[in-house]
């Protein structure tokens, strides 16, 4: 074949509320396409039949057949019970042949396929708003012809290739594709930058994508363990070795998350499983222009499955070692034949026990959500979710030995009858958008989340001749409530050649923690346990506690925004945008004797991000950016006067590149990143014994971040990334003498590739075999530097197969068995997570 002459890009438009709409912008650019190449008799008749057609139900293309003839290609699109579909209409643009079929919806996926035949670059089917169903085949050289049939069995287009003129013009087919278009490895667009759907390329941040088929091909359990494809971002802290914890992102800990955008909560107990997640965004840099107060290393952002317009079944269950068992089901489809109102509801129920002899874990998902289409131009989203994690015992962290290596595999370093944890999550909220014309909308949004958590835990004090942990007791009842509602207006307009995409918004948080704790931390109330011979006869009784101060948290937040995307060109583009918080504080604690101690504080931070993007071909964008960041911080002052926010400053340049005709896409970062007003002890040693402390701290990290994603050929997939990660203390109290010393879990060096190849044809089509290997360097175990992690490389593995409805795989994590440290919680050497040792899943399931 002669080479593509044609750059396909798939952009997927992630819909606004149930992910189903093209955007306007992307309409409107189709529909000028379509007028400018129909003739007037034909957009007459179109828009006739598109008013008669109207008053019927739309007529459901049940299955695409492809098949190569003599000529060319022809497509049949079959229909239900042998029901006629109208006579499309169509036009050219570049090398593309578009055909839009009237009063038609597509069943199942959207459908693509590159290279059917001689001189047809691609294919695509898709469904448009108001039951329209488009074909676009491409040509390699020039648009296709087409002769159109139409019978009992459905509408054949027979295509006959395009010949490439001599002088003609190269006028590349962008296309826009809806919110169920699957991408693979590579999607071209994200919200979390900008609260927009706009193209990775036109984002002059990095942003990395992490979508739902690398997921599943992984078949990864956690949000930190999907994160592992993506630079800069590592493993910081497990809470109870559930679905919860936090990542460091450029460094710094990034605690907070965003559901669909918007901030759950900034505490890193919140329950979230993979069950429901379409797919996962990670923003790397300073973000509170969008996020509010927020750490400046980055944030995630997960993208949850929405309701589908046709009806999706899917039934699956996961077997694996260490009892693993998961079965989990996906249903969703219209609730009204006129699909106004759809549904999804997800629920999965995760049981196993651990490599650690005792420990047990059950987690518990379901997901209701209801999208009603109230109009022509607003939508309501409603949702609901509730997870649970319970394990009696939880896994636990164990201690780093002096040598650095790690006790036995199955030790269990506490009591097995005494520790449990039971975390629970219950989220629901709305999403409200009406959109006043095709450049103009509004969107209103609120969620709510509660984290309950009840934690009995004997953990340990200290280690003593690498052998005897002596042990202490402690309880917690956690109640956190966050609460999110916000505003925000979103529209196009020009201003002469100048194009605009402005978004304005407000948006109000509310966050209640209260800690209820008790605890005895008298080393000699339970025995040591011996880690060489461990006898837990002793540890089958809890001891008397007593009550500890409960923690308070009082915080609310007022935030403004405006942001504005300007395109100057179709090479120059600008992001410029700015975020005024105004936030108020009281935090503290309630002792037994029920006096209570807070401090009241009140903060307002600018946050603002300006970038600029050129972009000297389809393929390239160059782009610079400067944000900033802010978090509250709470502490003793010795004059009593609150302090400053932490604030974090980001230079970021790079480049994103296509290639491989758009399948494949990189992004080439690097940065300088710095936090200021860090709480450090007071330098008076007998204000800081009492707890006071100076705002002298700076910590600043800097590296190069690269990420390579998407198709190489047919069937081969791949996601790889390495991060050169320098991070520092710049200045500190000198008390802890920290200046100079590197952060805590986080290596100088981090790579990662996953790959996949699936046979294309032939008897074995659909057979699969994926390999992925994960190295995180040597890392520092606390802030003071006294001892290190080692490094360590994993292996993973997979080989699946998929046939029409049926998919089967079965995933290997550290194939090689390698004994390792993920991450070490607090600093503390007696807490060290150990990497899951060699583990196999066997996965089933079927849609339908």
């Amino acid at each position: 074949m002669t080479k593509l002459g044609l750059i396909v890009r798939l952009t997927v438009a992630l819909g606004i509320v149930g992910g189903l709409a093209v955007p306007t912008h992307a309409e409107d650019h189709l529909d000028k396409l379509m007028g400018e190449h129909l003739d007037g008799a034909s957009e007459q008749s179109l828009s006739r039949s598109s008013q008669t057609l109207a008053q019927t139900p739309p007529v459901q293309i049940t299955n695409v057949r492809i098949e190569e003839t003599d000529a060319g290609l022809q497509i049949v699109l079959e229909t239900a019970d042998g029901e006629l579909l109208s006579t499309p209409a169509t036009a050219v643009s570049g090398d593309a042949l578009i055909v839009e079929i009237s009063n038609a919806v597509l069943v199942g996926e959207d459908f693509e396929q590159f290279e059917p035949a001689e001189g047809i670059a691609f294919v695509q089917l898709s469904t448009l708003p108001d039951n329209r169903v488009q074909v676009v085949i491409t040509g390699e050289d020039a648009a296709p012809t087409v002769d159109i049939g139409t019978d009992a069995a459905g509408l054949t287009l027979s295509l006959v290739p395009g010949v490439a003129q001599v002088d003609g013009t190269d006028e590349s087919l962008r296309l826009v594709v809806t919110g169920e278009e699957d991408e693979g490895y590579n999607p071209s667009s994200a919200t979390t930058a900008t609260r927009t759907d706009t193209p990775l390329r036109d984002i002059p941040q990095s942003i990395q994508v992490v979508p739902r088929q690398v997921i599943e091909d992984r078949n990864v359990r956690t949000i930190t363990e999907a994160v592992e494809t993506v630079s800069g971002v590592v493993e910081d802290f497990r809470f109870f070795n559930g679905t919860s914890g936090s990542r460091r992102i450029r460094g710094f800990t990034a605690s907070s998350t965003l559901r669909n955008g918007f901030p759950e909560s900034p505490v890193s107990t919140s329950t979230t499983p993979l069950a429901t997640i379409e797919q996962l965004e990670i923003l790397k840099g300073p973000s509170s222009v969008i996020t509010g107060a927020i750490e400046p290393g980055g944030v995630v952002n997960y993208v949850t499955k929405q309701p589908l317009s046709d009806p999706y079944y899917n039934l699956g269950l996961e077997i694996g070692n260490f009892g693993l068992y998961q079965p989990s089901v996906d249903l969703s489809g219209p609730l009204t034949a006129d699909r106004n109102v759809l549904y999804r509801f997800i629920a999965a129920y995760e049981g196993r026990d651990s490599f650690q002899e005792f420990a047990n874990s059950e987690v518990t998902s379901i997901a209701p959500s209801v999208s009603l289409n109230l109009g022509d131009q607003t939508d309501l989203n409603l949702y609901y979710e509730y997870n649970r994690y319970f394990a009696d015992p939880y896994q636990s962290g164990v201690p780093l030995l002096s040598d650095g290596t790690l006790p036995s595999q199955n030790l269990y370093p506490s009591s097995p009858f005494l520790n449990r944890a039971d975390l629970s999550d219950h989220k629901a909220g709305y999403t409200l958008t009406h959109r006043f014309d095709s450049n103009w909308q509004v969107r209103n949004n609120f969620a709510f989340t509660n984290t309950q958590n009840e934690r009995r835990e004997i953990f340990p004090l200290s280690l003593t001749d690498d052998r005897f942990l002596s042990l202490a007791t402690f309880n917690a009842d956690n109640d956190t409530y966050n609460y999110f509602a916000g505003i925000d207006v979103l529209g196009e307009f020009e201003t002469g050649d100048i194009a605009h995409q402005l978004l304005a918004g407000f948006d109000f948080n509310y966050f209640d923690q209260n800690i209820a704790s008790e605890g005895n931390f008298d080393p000699t109330v339970l025995p040591p346990l011996d880690i060489l011979n461990p006898n837990y006869d002793g540890l089958t009784v809890r001891p008397a506690v007593f009550p500890e101060n409960t923690s308070v948290t009082d915080r609310e937040s007022y935030g403004i925004y405006l942001q504005d995307q300007i395109a100057f060109s179709p090479q120059w583009k600008l992001l410029i945008g700015g975020r005024y918080d105004w936030i108020s504080e009281d935090a503290g604690i309630i002792t037994p004797a029920n006096m209570r101690s807070t401090q009241s504080q009140s903060d307002g931070a600018f946050s603002p991000r300006v970038g600029l993007v050129y972009q000297p071909n389809d393929d390239v964008s160059l782009y610079t950016s400067y944000s900033r960041s802010f978090n509250s911080v709470s502490g003793r002052n010795p004059d009593g006067s609150p302090f400053e926010p932490t604030r974090g400053t980001q230079y970021e340049v790079g480049v994103k590149a296509d290639f491989l005709d758009g399948r494949l896409s990189t992004t080439l970062a690097a940065y300088n990143l710095t936090r200021t007003n860090v709480l450090a002890p007071n330098p008076d040693l007998a204000l800081a014994l009492q707890g006071f402390q100076v705002q002298v701290g700076e910590q600043r990290s800097r590296g190069i971040e690269l990420d390579i994603a998407g198709k190489i050929s047919p069937g081969w997939n791949i996601i790889a990334s390495y991060a050169l990660t320098d991070t520092k203390v710049t200045a500190d109290s000198p008390l802890l003498n920290n200046e100079g010393n590197s952060f805590a879990n986080v290596p100088e060096h981090q790579a990662s590739l996953w790959t996949t190849y699936e046979i294309q044809e032939g008897d074995l089509q659909g057979l699969g075999v994926g390999l992925g290997l994960f190295y995180v360097g040597e890392r520092q175990g606390d802030l003071a530097n006294s001892f290190q992690v080692d490094d360590y490389l994993r292996t993973d593995a997979a080989l699946f197969y998929r046939k029409d409805s049926l998919n089967t795989a079965i995933n290997i994590r550290n194939l090689f068995d390698v004994d390792y440290v993920g991450s070490i919680n607090n600093g503390n050497r007696l807490f060290a997570e150990r990497g899951e040792p060699f583990s196999i899943v066997g996965s089933i399931s079927w849609e339908f």
